[in-house]
């Protein structure tokens, strides 16, 4: 775990937060782009390997999409509301690390749910549901960041990240749309996260009650 001196060492922590958050951002792009063309997965002995594209969207149900990208909002409205304004606001800044963090626990029950029924085509052994408490532990890990807003960023996007390498590549079973679905939810949440970032640096600090 990266450990930030902020009063005295300002320098070292916004280039460290730019390394970690333009790695990552190269990760996701990567994958975007990967997964937009098509890819094959490598499977073990008990699974075949299929692809997907991006395009596979279309064919998710409408309850999911509608539902799946109804959850962005909370993503993208703290950049927009700081964007708009010009101002950097803690408090919403928070509430959006917070937001993600949830997601990135949820994302970890997802394939623990998926993984529990009989004759899911994810079996309950220790590569899916000990990969399914990762992401839970990151959350928790990115809560205890509430006195350093950057590196509990950096955690929620590490989290966001494993959590889709885990879905896409190592932990077979969900159908393409839902990879398609996970892919983009993940790239928009991932940039929204590092817009924040951006501005917390560029932008006047402001506190709500000062409104």
């Amino acid at each position: 775990m990266l450990s930030f001196q902020i009063e005295n060492d300002s320098v070292c922590l916004w280039k460290t937060s730019y390394f970690w958050g333009s790695s990552m951002e190269m990760f996701l792009a990567g994958l975007c782009y990967r997964y937009l063309h098509g890819t094959s997965e490598g499977r073990d002995s008990r699974h075949t390997k299929e692809s997907f594209s991006l395009r596979t969207i279309v064919q998710a149900p409408k309850p999911a999409l509608y539902l799946g990208f109804s959850g962005l909002i909370p993503f993208l409205s703290a950049p927009l509301l700081m964007a708009a304004t010009q101002s950097f606001y803690p408090e919403v800044a928070y509430a959006q690390m917070v937001y993600g963090a949830s997601i990135v626990s949820f994302l970890g029950g997802v394939r623990w749910g998926f993984a529990i029924p009989d004759g899911s085509p994810a079996q309950p052994d220790w590569m899916n549901l000990g990969n399914s408490v990762v992401p839970s532990l990151l959350a928790w890990l990115a809560l205890l960041c509430k006195d350093n807003f950057t590196e509990g960023v950096l955690v929620v996007i590490m989290g966001l990240g494993l959590s889709l390498h885990f879905d896409l590549s190592l932990l077979p079973g969900y159908p393409a749309w839902f990879k398609a679905m996970r892919t983009l939810l993940t790239l928009v949440a991932t940039f929204s996260l590092v817009a924040t970032l951006i501005l917390k640096k560029f932008c006047t600090e402001k506190k709500i009650k000062e409104l």
